[in-house]
């Protein structure tokens, strides 16, 4: 915790961009604050904040800023941003605002999740060598949430019509702004419904990260994942309510060279469990990540008795 006394100290006494920084790391790691909403390190933590305040970008931390005086009005913003970081347990991201996710900026806050998949990765390869772009007419982001995948995708495939479907009336509301500020609103189309509903027609992708996370582990989440909705989290006593509507029916909704590429992160292990003989394919990042699998349309309809 951060008290009022050390609150002020830091107000009244720190002065420039390197002071900021070292008090803020040292706060953050005295607080044992979690990670894990798009920064790894307490260092990078308290320089993303520090930017914020400053209203300058993400690359513009440079050695030129560290003896740079701050404002009063500017340390008294990025301490109290630290406050609520380290006190509140509230991510970054909601904090500022932003988010990346697939080398883009995207608008979000406490109604849809922090993009942080590792679908982000096979998103900026393009989907190759299992896709080749010309191909693609028509995408399917199921669960979108902020749209950041649907957007993401709209970039990688240029040609492509993507639907962006979310249960969620607030989600798909972030959903629109992200779109809007993209200038993709002639391809990315928001629809609402729950699962499968609202979506129209076949597909050459669907791509989806839905709610996987199992009872255990959303009982032992860490205070700041609890910020983020649960019900793009829940999904069920193994995790695997969602997906297993999904393998039932996606079959349904793609074309006949179709892919289906679903997230399940930790819940990969109950997915093998529950269906050891589908051959699964399971991607592996660079950048870390696990739990996404693929299959085609084929085989969705092969072993669909098992689903």
């Amino acid at each position: 915790m951060i008290s009022a006394d050390e609150q002020a100290q830091a107000i009244a006494t720190l002065r420039t961009v390197r002071d900021a920084l070292r008090w803020g790391e040292s706060a953050l790691r005295r607080g044992k604050v979690f990670l894990g909403h798009g920064t790894n390190e307490y260092g990078d933590e308290a320089v993303c904040l520090l930017l914020d305040t400053l209203g300058m970008p993400w690359d513009a931390a440079d050695q030129r800023l560290l003896d740079a005086r701050l404002l009063p009005m500017e340390m008294e913003r990025y301490v109290g941003l630290m406050v609520r970081r380290v006190n509140e347990r509230i991510p970054a991201p909601y904090l500022t605002g932003r988010a990346w996710f697939a080398g883009l900026e995207f608008s979000v806050d406490e109604r849809v999740l922090i993009p942080r998949s590792p679908i982000a990765e096979l998103i900026e390869q393009g989907f190759e060598p299992w896709l080749s772009a010309e191909r693609v007419q028509r995408v399917l982001d199921l669960c979108t949430g902020g749209g950041c995948i649907a957007v993401a995708l709209a970039y990688a495939f240029p040609d492509a019509q993507v639907d962006a479907t979310d249960i969620s009336d607030d989600a798909l509301a972030v959903a629109r702004q992200n779109i809007s500020e993209h200038g993709l609103e002639e391809r990315v189309h928001p629809r609402q419904g729950d699962g499968l509903a609202a979506a129209q027609g076949r597909y050459d992708l669907l791509v989806s990260n839905p709610p996987y996370v199992d009872a255990a582990d959303m009982a032992a989440l860490p205070d700041e994942y609890r910020h983020e909705p649960a019900l793009a989290l829940a999904s069920g006593h193994d995790g695997l309510d969602f997906t297993r509507a999904l393998l039932r029916d996606a079959a349904d909704y793609l074309t006949d060279d179709g892919l289906l590429i679903v997230e399940v992160g930790n819940s990969w292990e109950a997915v093998v469990q529950q269906w050891p003989e589908v051959p699964f394919f399971w991607f592996e990042f660079e950048r870390g990540g696990h739990g996404v699998f693929m299959l085609d349309r084929a085989q969705l309809v092969q072993w669909q008795h098992q689903f």
